[in-house]
């Protein structure tokens, strides 16, 4: 099947393509029906893209790639949805913003996703992360692969 996309143009997609946030996302609960797309142009970025609102893209990247040391601690009933049986079978991605000093990543609210199941939530860690943890220079250098 296709799907029309604002950025992308029509995207060519098979129905296990789909991942499903049966909560949506913060503020779009309503989107619950997700496809995650590489970049062309950069390996370490990925889209993802609602499948019913053309208009929706979110730039995401494996947190690890550019903070090393990032870990997602949550409450173990947030990710009892997503029948996640081992820790390391979590697929852990976070969403990149901008303000007007740097490119951000928001690790205070990761997507957790169970690729196998192809579903997913946003959850809300217990950690001291920041919602706009900011990049430099030095950090997009640390680690060359996720």
């Amino acid at each position: 099947m296709d799907i029309q996309t604002t950025r992308f143009g029509a995207v060519a997609i098979e129905a296990e393509d789909i991942l499903v946030f049966p909560a949506g996302l913060m503020g779009l609960e309503d989107c619950q029906h997700w496809v995650l797309l590489a970049d062309a142009q950069n390996d370490a970025l990925g889209w993802l893209q609602s499948t019913s609102r053309p208009e929706i893209a979110f730039a995401v990247v494996t947190p690890r790639r550019f903070v090393p040391d990032y870990q997602v601690r949550i409450v173990r009933s947030e990710l009892a949805p997503l029948a996640i049986q081992a820790a390391q079978d979590a697929k852990v991605l976070v969403i990149v913003g901008k303000n007007d000093r740097a490119i951000t990543l928001n690790l205070k609210a990761p997507l957790v996703l169970n690729l196998d199941s192809r579903m997913g939530r946003q959850v809300v860690a217990n950690n001291e992360y920041s919602v706009q943890h900011e990049l430099t220079h030095e950090t997009t250098l640390l680690k060359k692969t996720a």
